[in-house]
């Protein structure tokens, strides 16, 4: 669990680096391949902050649900909020256009993280391009500045 800062997912697709997912403060993260099955996998983790993080192995997990009944609640609610992140995350991906992709993105996410994304990682979360990302990001300015004055 991030106590604070920020952390991307990725993986390279054609020497194309490609962000999948990005958690901040008190969210939980992993690399849900590589912990429950102990296999390599496709994704690669990067702090974009420095971030202070809690962290529980996969054997201890296993331990403490075998050996503690509390275990299976923690369990439970880290599955709930790995699906749920992974849900907003895959309805994100298949909307169809860049502009109701940002809509969705800042409707579902606290405010303050636009500010902490680098451009770059949140157009490749967003799939779409760089220009087109600080375009999307200039009307939305533009349109917060005059609904303020009106």
């Amino acid at each position: 669990m991030i106590k604070k800062g920020l952390v991307r997912g990725y993986f390279l697709s054609s020497g194309k680096d490609v962000t999948t997912w990005i958690s901040t403060d008190n969210e939980i993260f992993t690399s849900i391949t590589g912990f429950f099955t102990n296999q390599p996998v496709k994704e690669n983790i990067q702090c974009l902050e420095d971030t202070d993080c809690l962290y529980l192995e996969a054997e201890d997990l296993e331990y403490g649900m075998r050996t503690f009944s509390e275990f299976g609640e923690l369990y439970r609610k880290i599955l709930i909020d790995y699906y749920i992140h992974a849900e907003n995350r895959a309805f994100m991906a298949r909307i169809p256009s860049a502009l109701k992709r940002w809509n969705y993105f800042m409707e579902s996410n606290k405010p303050d993280l636009i500010n902490r994304i680098p451009n770059k990682y949140m157009a490749s979360l967003l799939a779409m391009r760089p220009e087109t990302l600080s375009r999307i990001i200039k009307e939305h300015a533009d349109l917060t500045e005059k609904a303020g004055k009106g």
